[in-house]
């Protein structure tokens, strides 16, 4: 994956194209881009009559043992062969119960109730699924607006520390060569914090960056372009951002 930029205005609106995506390295994305929400690789607002046949939306790591025994990922499993994938950790569109990470683990929710995920299990779940990108394991609780201080770098310190691991088994993974991995930038909406883990997360190998915690709507407008400004200052020009749920296309 590569960020080929035509115009950078102000430093911060960027005008390019990411190319090198897909098994081969054929698929290119216009950047700035929206990409379009799926649930386990479907679109839910297809047409009326796809949606009503539809009782409940699977989560991938619902779906593991299934993509370890089809062997060619997600996009040929879901009928997505010629598009460009991106696995995401958490659902940008619903939100997540909230105390159920360590400093080893973390929790996604399915339809059947919480996952708990290692990094291992969350890595081998990346061998399977095979995307074009996908976002490291992170702690990214810290949205609430009443959340402290201490939580908060807690949440950086251990999004860290699940990024050097994931890294580590990234790059031991023949399955994941062509596969390129976000960093997660955390915070909260505490500024110190988000510099921190920006600037931290901007020393390692990533392809690209992931801001977090931004989906929720709890944040101050003012707050978070604010939080957003200083965050992208720490970041390296030349590799792509990506920011969840942040709002419409137009804003």
């Amino acid at each position: 994956m590569q960020l080929e930029l035509s115009r950078v205005v102000h430093g911060t609106a960027r005008l390019g194209v990411l190319t090198g995506l897909g098994s081969t390295g054929q698929h290119s994305l216009d950047v700035p881009c929206c990409l379009l929400y799926t649930h386990f690789g479907t679109v839910p607002h297809l047409t009326q009559d796809t949606l009503h046949t539809i009782s409940s939306l699977p989560f991938v790591t619902q779906h593991q043992d299934v993509l370890e025994e089809f062997k060619d990922g997600l996009k040929k499993f879901a009928g997505l062969r010629d598009t460009a994938l991106f696995c995401s950790l958490h659902d940008p569109a619903a939100p997540c119960p909230t105390g159920y990470t360590t400093n080893k683990t973390v929790s996604v929710w399915g339809s059947g109730g919480r996952i708990e995920m290692s990094v291992a299990k969350f890595m081998a779940l990346q061998k399977v699924v095979q995307p074009d990108w996908y976002q490291s394991m992170a702690d990214g609780e810290t949205w609430q607006i009443n959340a402290s201080r201490k939580r908060v770098r807690k949440s950086v310190d251990r999004t860290l520390a699940h990024l050097d691991e994931c890294l580590l088994l990234h790059q031991k993974s023949q399955e994941l060569d062509r596969v390129s991995m976000f960093g997660v930038v955390e915070g909260g909406d505490i500024l110190e914090e988000r510099v921190r883990s920006a600037r931290e997360t901007a020393k390692r190998p990533v392809a690209g960056f992931c801001l977090d915690g931004f989906q929720s709507g709890a944040m101050d407008p003012t707050l978070r372009i604010q939080l957003i400004s200083a965050v992208t200052k720490e970041l390296p020009e030349d590799k792509p951002r990506l920011l969840q749920g942040v709002g419409r296309p137009d804003e």
